[in-house]
């Protein structure tokens, strides 16, 4: 099947020829859609806490992290391209010499576009451009208004200016306060200092594309005095990059092997699902998982901090019954009350039913990572969301499911996503060590059924691609799983640079 050529270069991916084997045998065969039983609700696989529920495991998490390892963990490796999209098609179609901008601004179809130069003050990076627009143009401040906006967007965007297109998500300035503007990078370390903090140390790891990680090094070089003066708090930062080992291979459309020109495979990144080898070599007592773009401005960081410490004092409560559990049911012949309340524990506060009350049984379950997902009301936005899952084997389960997993085309599965009512904000807090104090080894505990195929191009070419489960999905498939409602403050990520003229992106 492979030249010896292609064995090297497998070789020198990290790969071997039979895993290759196995993934191809996954385009032939095809990954099987998720069966999704009910979408989870309020009190129905979701937990809504009361006010007073909410500032007891706040103060229960801030009574215990002194004495715990602490660790933010931030997928990071996003370029800031798509968020720039309508802004590239006005590059590429606005002629300022010839075509009228008001006019363009008028139509329906350029709304975003109507926002965005209607606000462009308010943005925090404007005065950056502007200022560099100065300094090339002595009379820019005399162009006509399309002939302005024009050289505006090409500033920003292109290599020549400040190239946002090629500049990390994260490296983007999204605030601004005073005269400093401050990156979703410089939210996530300030943020990190209210609730990721032990004994005066803030500890984040960043998953960064390789040749982004010295220009985060370099923004936390410009910013570390700053934010450690301003916070008293000591930031300890680690990088890592999305392993070569869990790309994946291209095929055809007919599923044979996809060659290049020069006769080599086409090897592609597996999506967000490979980063369960980067959150496998982190290790701490608390891992909070967050994305890079769902920050806040200043104003607000109290409130999602208290949420934080919310869900982190919850994962608390749960390990210390689980752990008491396990030591209980782990003596020669634990009583019928040991077995039947563990049991009950399993049902009420982990929401998994049918439970035999067996001793190796419930063991088995409790001996897990364990995560507490928030989650918000469903909006409308693209993603995934908490449904109850049931496996091949016709176990139930609370997952977090993502719509490419799901047969949309089947009539009954669809109406069960219409009806769903909460989304996933990829708002996790995690506890990865068993009741020893060691850390699981998580890539026992992913579901490789739980990947998808999709459709993709390469150099105009059709190719199929194949993605690893889902770091929030399927790769945390086997763990316990707890949901519990936090308000939709909590999620403000920036997909398009708009949503940085929303309320929370504007410092008051």
């Amino acid at each position: 099947m492979f030249t010896e050529k292609n064995l090297q270069q497998i070789k020198n991916h990290g790969l071997s020829e039979a895993k290759l084997v196995k993934q191809l045998q996954i385009f032939e065969e095809g990954i099987p859609f998720a069966n999704i039983v009910e979408p989870a609700s309020a009190d129905n696989g979701i937990k809504v806490l009361s006010e007073k529920e909410q500032q007891h495991f706040a103060n229960l998490f801030e009574s215990e992290k002194d004495k715990l390892d602490l660790l933010k963990f931030v997928p990071a490796s996003g370029a800031a391209t798509r968020m720039f999209k309508f802004l590239h098609q006005f590059l590429e179609n606005f002629n300022f010499e010839n075509d009228d901008i008001a006019a363009l601004l008028q139509k329906e179809e350029n709304q975003n576009l109507r926002i965005f130069f209607n606000a462009i003050e308010k943005f925090a990076f404007s005065a950056l451009v502007s200022e560099k627009l100065g300094k090339k143009y002595s009379d820019y401040d005399n162009f006509e208004k399309g002939k302005k906006y024009y050289f505006f967007v090409k500033e920003m965007l292109e290599e020549t200016g400040l190239n946002f297109s090629n500049t990390p998500k994260g490296l983007v300035p999204f605030h601004k306060y005073g005269e400093n503007y401050v990156t979703a990078f410089g939210e996530q370390l300030y943020e990190a200092a209210f609730y990721a903090t032990t004994n005066g140390v803030a500890n984040l790891h960043f998953t960064v594309s390789e040749g982004h990680e010295k220009k985060f090094k370099k923004r936390f070089d410009e910013v570390k005095h700053i934010v450690e003066k301003k916070t008293g708090v000591r930031f300890n930062i680690s990088y890592s990059f999305q392993k070569k080992e869990t790309d994946t291979i291209a095929v055809t459309p007919k599923n044979d092997l996809f060659f290049g020109e020069n006769g080599d495979l086409l090897f592609r990144p597996s999506g967000h699902g490979a980063l369960l080898e980067n959150l496998n070599d982190v290790d701490a007592d608390i891992i909070f998982i967050k994305n890079i773009d769902n920050v806040v401005s200043e104003n607000y960081m109290e409130i999602i901090a208290f949420q934080k410490k919310v869900l982190a004092g919850k994962l608390i409560f749960l390990q210390t019954k689980i752990f008491e559990f396990i030591k209980k049911l782990q003596s020669e012949n634990p009583s019928d009350e040991v077995l039947k309340n563990a049991s009950e524990f399993i049902s009420e506060e982990l929401k998994i039913h049918n439970n035999p009350v067996e001793k190796e049984t419930l063991l088995n379950i409790l001996e897990r990572p364990i995560r507490v997902c928030g989650v918000v009301e469903n909006t409308g936005a693209p993603g995934g969301g908490p449904f109850l899952l049931k496996d091949k084997n016709g176990n139930l389960s609370y997952q977090i499911v993502e719509m490419s997993q799901i047969d949309t085309n089947n009539p009954q599965q669809k109406a069960l996503v219409d009806k769903a009512t909460h989304f996933n904000p990829v708002d996790l807090v995690c506890g990865v060590r068993n009741y020893k104090g060691e850390k699981f080894n998580l890539l026992d505990f992913s579901d490789p059924d739980a990947g998808f195929i999709s459709n993709k191009s390469y150099q105009g070419k059709p190719i199929k691609a194949l993605e690893l489960p889902g770091l929030w999905n399927g790769a945390m498939a086997n763990w316990n799983t707890v949901f519990v409602e936090v308000p939709l403050i909590t999620f403000n990520p920036v997909k398009t640079v708009n949503d940085l003229l929303n309320e929370v992106h504007q410092p008051k």
